[in-house]
């Protein structure tokens, strides 16, 4: 009798073939790289250094492509981005020390944004390892010390034979909800060294599913069919699930309003009756969800930035749905599910009946026109704000411009400065996964490396990166990978001189002239007013290749 467990996968003639006579020369970093292939990789990035020399010139000898940027953590934002626009787990490949440490902002925004990224790292040989203090170049007393609180999993190959299971485990650890960045570390002598291994044709890595427990979603369900005035909160989740459809299905089957974080933007269309768009950051609008009698939060944890800074307490019952454990119930109790938001809906969708209420979109109606009047004064001798940087008005006009000058679907990247904190509630991204900002982590330097990994994840789309000027200091190096591959990325710099920093002390940087710089790298350079903005933007949106638009904003009066 033959047990399901005792089947296995029969080589066939061509794998024992070749399993019986590998090519000559072949090391520990080919075993890497038949690995990714085998995962279904076809790109990685990353930076070479001396350590992982080996693991390069694999790359070299294979069919993988290959996108070098200018420091390890711009890698790391490349590969976040081109994670979150495939939905594909993403190698990342490092060298030892200070190489791999440049990468930690980046894993971290990662971390925050559930983004699967796959760093494998090279270490001093083994020799070295153990906290020996043997001196080697690059040695730290423990290198995956220093990601272990980053990433979602840390992962070692010691011997050559371990590295196919290893990055099949940390592949499989990447892409099961929730997803996130993990790492791999393999000492510079077993990448190095020759191998007699077999190569690798075979790795299995399928992520793990997440379903709900029924017990629980049929209790949120009654909850939902008989409440007075259910609301959602969706997240990223809903975006990183593919369960855009499904949510819409759902509200409109409950005649419930929908809000979406910051991270969620486009999980929700922005025009439709029962959208609340993404003003979390307005009292009516914290308001209007702490009165809801039944909230629903799916894929978010509502953390600061999803909470109007914490000040929200809801009022009604809670139910949420979050892939993260560690977040699930971590702000609100709540009727925690633990499950993947695809699943969990449609777990719903085939539980829940449905709920008549004609009044729910003029309640959105009028809550969307109170915070517009209130965005737009309407008296014109209202004081302008003190700073035009910081001025609603000016700041929703070329949030405009930006929206009539970008393709529906074509990406956006935000790095952290006011533009961009004023297009996380007020800028309408026309469909799921086509805004991204960092403020999930919070760190600067973000949009236009992360604009350029969208850039290589969908080539012919132009992709557009906004940054002020303090976060373009950050990449202006990356202007060089962008000439270098011929990637549509154009990248609008707000030049306010700082004036968004929250305080006087260090806000007033020296700063190049942006134009003449990028001019230098080959790269077209505009300087555009508000009035030209849109204009100047389709312009640029439209001509393959990079391009950059510099916007100064008028000094304080």
């Amino acid at each position: 009798m033959t047990h399901d467990h005792d089947l296995v996968l029969r080589p066939t003639e061509a794998q024992r073939a070749a399993a019986l006579a590998p090519p000559p020369g072949r090391t520990g970093g080919d075993l890497v790289v038949e690995t990714l292939c085998s995962l279904g990789a076809n790109t990685v990035f990353g930076l070479p250094g001396q350590r992982a020399l080996a693991l390069f010139d694999a790359v070299g000898r294979s069919d993988l492509r290959f996108i070098g940027l200018r420091t390890e953590n711009n890698a790391g934002f490349a590969a976040d981005a081109y994670g979150r626009m495939t939905g594909e787990a993403v190698p990342l490949l490092l060298s030892a020390g200070p190489g791999a440490l440049m990468a930690l902002p980046a894993l971290a925004e990662a971390a925050a944004a559930s983004a699967p990224v796959v760093a494998i790292s090279a270490q001093v040989p083994v020799a070295g390892l153990g906290g020996g203090r043997r001196g080697h170049l690059n040695e730290l007393r423990d290198q995956s010390a220093s990601f272990r609180e980053v990433v979602k999993s840390v992962h070692s190959a010691r011997t050559p034979s371990q590295i196919p299971s290893v990055i099949a485990e940390a592949w499989e650890s990447a892409l099961t909800a929730p997803p996130g960045p993990v790492y791999v570390e393999i000492p510079e002598d077993v990448l190095r060294d020759e191998t007699v291994i077999p190569q690798v044709t075979g790795v299995d890595a399928t992520p793990h599913e997440l379903a709900p427990r029924p017990e629980l979603t049929a209790v949120a369900a009654h909850w939902l069919e008989n409440a007075a005035r259910p609301v959602i909160i969706a997240g990223g989740g809903v975006i990183r699930s593919d369960a855009v459809g499904k949510l819409r299905l759902l509200a409109e089957r409950v005649n419930a309003p929908v809000v979406t974080t910051y991270g969620g933007k486009g999980a929700f269309p922005w025009t439709h009756p029962l959208s609340l768009q993404s003003w979390l950051e307005d009292r009516h609008t914290t308001d209007f969800l702490e009165d809801a009698d039944v909230l629903l939060v799916v894929g978010s944890g509502l953390g600061e930035l999803s909470s109007n800074h914490h000040t929200f307490f809801p009022t009604g019952r809670v139910v949420q749905i979050e892939a993260d454990l560690g977040k699930l119930e971590s702000n609100h109790a709540a009727l925690g599910i633990h499950a993947d938001a695809r699943l969990a809906l449609q777990a719903l969708l085939e539980t829940v009946a449905e709920r008549e209420d004609e009044a729910a979109p003029e309640r959105v109606r009028l809550l969307l026109a109170d915070i517009a009047a209130r965005a737009t004064p309407q008296d014109p001798a209202s004081a302008p704000a003190p700073d035009p940087a910081q001025d609603p008005e000016h700041q929703l006009r070329l949030l405009a411009s930006i929206r009539a000058a970008l393709p529906p679907r074509s990406p956006s990247f935000w790095d952290m400065t006011a533009l961009s904190y004023r297009a996380w509630s007020a800028f309408d991204p026309k469909h799921p996964n086509t805004m991204h900002s960092a403020q999930g982590a919070g760190g600067l330097g973000y949009a236009f490396p992360a604009a350029l990994g969208a850039a290589v994840a969908e080539p012919g789309t132009p992709v557009l990166a906004v940054s002020g000027d303090d976060g373009a200091m950050y990449s202006i190096a990356e202007l060089a990978t962008a000439v270098q591959h011929a990637l549509d990325v154009t990248w609008l710099i707000v030049d306010d001189g700082g004036h968004d920093a929250p305080r006087e002390t260090g806000a007033n940087p020296t700063r190049p002239d942006f134009a003449a710089l990028a001019a230098s790298f080959g790269v077209p350079a505009t300087t555009t007013t508000p009035q030209s903005l849109r204009t100047d933007l389709t312009k640029a949106l439209k001509t393959p290749g990079p391009s950059l638009i510099l916007l100064p904003t008028p000094p304080h009066p």
